[in-house]
Order: structure tokens, then sequence, then C-alpha cells
């Protein structure tokens, strides 16, 4: 027997609830043991539902029952999350989340208590819902030096691009609607400012290299600049817009980004559509491999925590996830990087001085502006190229196969 105590009864944690309840019998065969929720942590008052026996409101009774085997952390946020996953696996119990704020900011502390203590701090849900990605990296990819990871990291934002470029919506009334569905909180700006994406690069980073990579230092660039004019110039270029969220670990140390980019519409990425996620991991033996699927949701979710807890029942002991050391970053100044260019039509003179071999892009109309797609620069050769020349706005471009 297995005992589960859930911390939180949200969206996420009573779909956790409900799988384990209603998948008793297909869980038990997985575990080879019985699987059983003992404890839901949760402040409100569930006194009128018939298991109101498991609630509880005090984490104490959770952190000194010995029975608790495994701790499902689905609070979200960073206190009391932190809090109660510290101590929990000092108190030799290990913890599951899906906490993806509290992994890559505490991640490197929390999994060097699990490790000392022997028990696990495993956070499959915490990076794409329910698509298997963080086991498959940690085991299945072991022998390959991962070279680069990356790609749609947040279901929100994909729907709202989705919706500009397949029904003409602004970005104002795609976020409405998205919110409307469900799909955007309230306050979208995790998600819309690309925090939530920048976390999770943050974690697969730092998975790959066994180095703890500090989200705050990650380039983060969100959708909320992107126009009308955006995606008329993208389809001209028989391409779309994604935020997609990358990084590529070197010999000279990583680099990370998170940012809109224009992409070609034969590369994978640009076909995954709606609140779809898709990743992708490259290594040096395998080569490039992706993962797709619903980044997010309440069962999704819920079938990735309970991957976790399934993992710890089935085989126990410590799964050797672990960084500690703080990363070597490679600056964002010697990064080459191809964009695609807005810039005022006054300076196309100039832009033509500067590009000489290549076309300029125009809207039909009228329009006071022109564009163009550059070679790989660095940030520096960028602004050189560019001096003197009004710059609306700059997109990362991605190739058919990058």
């Amino acid at each position: 027997m297995k005992n589960v105590a859930i911390l939180g009864f949200g969206t996420v944690g009573s779909g956790v609830y409900e799988m384990l309840s209603l998948n008793a019998e297909k869980i038990e065969k997985a575990a080879n043991t019985p699987v059983k929720v003992k404890y839901i942590l949760d402040i409100r008052d569930f006194s009128d539902r018939e298991d109101a026996h498991i609630f509880t409101k005090d984490f104490n009774v959770i952190l000194e029952d010995d029975e608790v085997d495994i701790v499902a952390e689905v609070i979200g946020g960073i206190h009391p999350a932190y809090d109660f996953t510290k101590a929990a696996l000092l108190k030799g119990k290990s913890v599951v989340t899906s906490n993806k704020e509290l992994v890559a900011t505490k991640g490197a502390e929390l999994l060097k208590i699990a490790k000392e203590n022997n028990v696990n701090y495993l956070f499959e849900a915490s990076v794409g819902g329910g698509i298997p990605l963080i086991a498959p990296i940690h085991n299945y990819l072991a022998a390959n030096e991962i070279e680069e990871v990356g790609g749609i990291l947040n279901g929100t934002t994909n729907y709202i691009l989705t919706e500009m470029f397949e029904n003409g919506q602004s970005f104002d009334e795609a976020l409405k609607c998205a919110q409307e569905l469900g799909y955007a909180e309230r306050k979208p700006e995790a998600d819309v400012e690309g925090l939530d994406a920048c976390r999770k690069i943050s974690i697969l980073m730092s998975l790959v290299t066994g180095k703890f990579c500090d989200s705050e230092k990650i380039y983060t660039e969100g959708i909320t600049n992107i126009d009308e004019e955006d995606v008329a110039y993208a389809e001209m270029l028989d391409s779309v817009i994604k935020l997609v969220a990358y990084g590529k670990n070197t010999e000279s140390g990583i680099y990370a980004a998170v940012r809109p980019a224009m992409i070609k519409k034969e590369n994978p990425l640009a076909s995954v559509r709606s609140v779809f996620n898709a990743a992708y991991v490259k290594g040096n033996a395998v080569g490039k491999v992706m993962f797709y699927g619903r980044g997010a949701g309440k069962m999704p979710t819920a079938s990735a925590v309970i991957s976790d807890i399934l993992d710890i029942a089935k085989s126990g002991g410590y799964k050797g996830y672990f960084w500690e050391e703080e990363a070597k970053w490679v600056s964002p100044a010697e990064v080459r990087e191809s964009y695609f260019v807005r810039v005022s039509s006054k300076d196309e003179g100039k832009l033509r001085e500067a590009f000489s071999d290549k076309d300029i892009i125009k809207l039909s109309g009228e329009t006071e502006e022109i564009a163009l797609v550059t070679e790989p620069l660095t940030e520096k050769s960028f602004e050189d190229k560019f001096r003197g020349i009004g710059v609306i706005k700059k997109i990362r471009l991605l190739g058919e196969d990058e």
C-alpha cells in the first residue's frame, strides 16, 4: 500500500483525486500495490462531502503521519508550496509536483534535499502538462549529449496565435476568446508575456545540463506586440508565428530564450495548433525527436502527476534527478540568429545599402513600412547593420529544419 497526500484541491488536485479513484484497479496493477489517497489539504470547507474525512486544513497532520509515502503538491506558486515541499522531503516523503514556478526557482535546493534523504522530487507535470517529456529525457535519452531542447511550451499563447492566423482575430480579440473558453487566466501575464514558457525551458535546460539554469537569466519576450501586420507578412512568407522557447547546450556554455518566431510551414512546429504543445529534443546520437500533445488541462496534467506517483510506487529509491551548480551562460551578444525585420519606408535607401543582396518585402496597398529577412547576425552585427534605420519590429526566423 502506498498512501498519497494531495496538497491543493483545485483543478489539477481534483483531477489527480478523480483519476486515482476512478482508475484504482488499473493503477494498482501498474504499481504492483494499492495507491490510496489518505489526505487532501485545502483551506476550504468540504464537510458536506461523503469523503469529508480525508480533507484537512492542517499540513502537520500529513507531515507527522509516517504512513504517508508520497505528497502530490499541486498548490502552485512559491509559498506555501516551497515550505510544504521542503518539510515533506526532510521528513523522508517523496514529492511529485506540477508547480513549474517552484521547480524553476527552488528546484536545485529541493532536489539536493531529496537526494540527501534518499527520496524523490519528481516534476513530469511541470513541463508540457500531459506530454511525457521529463522522464524520456532523463531515462531514454540518457546516453545522448543533449545539444538543444525547445518548442511550443504554452498552450494559451498558441491558441491566441492560431486564432489570429486562422480566424483573422486581433490579439485582444483572441485573448478575450481564450479567457471565455478557460484557456487563459483573468490575469494572463504569465502566459502572454512568456513567463510560463521561460520557467519550462529553465527546467528542461537544468535537466539536460545538470546545472541550475536560472529563469531570470533567460531572455523572455511575449506575444503582446504581435499584430495583424505581422500576420500578413508571415503569410506572404508562407510562414506562421509561434511563441518558441529554446535552449542550446554548447562547449562555451548555454543559451536560452523565449520569443515569438516566424516559422516556415514546412517546419513541424508550424502545424501545432490551438492549445496543443510540441517539444523537441536534439541529441548527438538520436538526432531530433519531438513530443506532441495537450500541454495543459485538468486531466492531462493529472495524468502526468500520477505517472510520477506510479514511478515512485513501483520502484522506490532515488531516481537521480539532480542539478546544483550554476550554469555557465553564453552571452546573447555571441549568438547568431536570423530575423524578420520591419522598418520605416523612409529608410528604404539605407536598408538597400546595408542589405544589397536581400529582397525588400512590401505589403499590398498603402503602407509606411517595408521589411526583409536577414542572414544570421549577432546582436552587435544587427545593431551595426541597422544603425540609423527606423526598426519597427524584429522577429526571430526559423527555417524548415531548425
